[in-house]
């Protein structure tokens, strides 16, 4: 967090050769400091939003523009998922509804309502030898596809963070279960070329017989 460091745990040959070998490039040579990730709901389109983790990387909305302000650095051949879940503007606001303000208005604006934009992407970035940011923005218009649309990587990175709630037993997690985010990681675990996605499968079976064991265990 306060020196933009990376770190692991390797625990098995296959660790060690993925840390210290294949992913040594990303570690050692930045390509983009200080990348920072805003994004601007259209509210006619998404009723309510909550990122899913990243709780320890969260800046003030002021913050973005201002380029004194540290942020996480991107390494050669890494990528970055941030995950959203969105509830339509039809949809169960139960436990996220929030009282009116007093004293300005949040009413949507006709061109919202008209638009097919579902949201907007900023990003913010610095090269590595620059004080200066960059800014790429980007539209997502709003379409309705079934979950088999997504490419691999989203449903599977989907899958991990569905386990990652469970885990840590979210009061958001829903009606996730063990079965499901397998079931998910599964059918997108796609070429696998160094077999990672394998190994996910792998930790959720473990993960959900040590659950099971400590039930057994309670009951007893």
């Amino acid at each position: 967090d306060k020196g933009n460091g990376n770190y692991a745990y390797i625990d098995t040959i296959s660790e060690a050769r993925k840390v210290l070998v294949q992913e040594m490039g990303g570690t050692l040579f930045t390509i983009a400091k200080d990348v920072k990730l805003q994004i601007e709901f259209n509210p006619a389109r998404v009723a309510a939003y909550r990122l899913i983790g990243y709780e320890n990387r969260l800046l003030r909305k002021e913050d973005f523009n201002d380029d004194s302000k540290d942020a996480g650095d991107i390494g050669a051949g890494h990528s970055v998922t941030a995950l959203y879940e969105v509830v339509p503007p039809d949809g169960d606001l139960s436990g996220a509804e929030v009282d009116p303000l007093k004293y300005q208005t949040t009413a949507v604006t006709s061109a919202a309502k008209q638009s097919l934009e579902m949201l907007t992407v900023k990003l913010r970035y610095k090269d590595p030898d620059s004080e200066a940011s960059r800014l790429i923005v980007q539209t997502v218009d709003h379409s309705h596809h079934e979950l088999s649309v997504p490419s691999e990587n989203l449903r599977f990175a989907a899958a991990v963070a569905e386990f990652g709630m469970i885990l840590r037993d979210s009061q958001h997690r829903g009606d996730s279960s063990f079965d499901g985010a397998r079931e998910l990681a599964r059918v997108s675990v796609g070429r696998d070329e160094e077999g990672y996605r394998k190994d996910f499968l792998s930790l959720i079976d473990a993960a959900s017989r040590l659950t099971t064991s400590d039930k057994v265990a309670v009951r007893r």
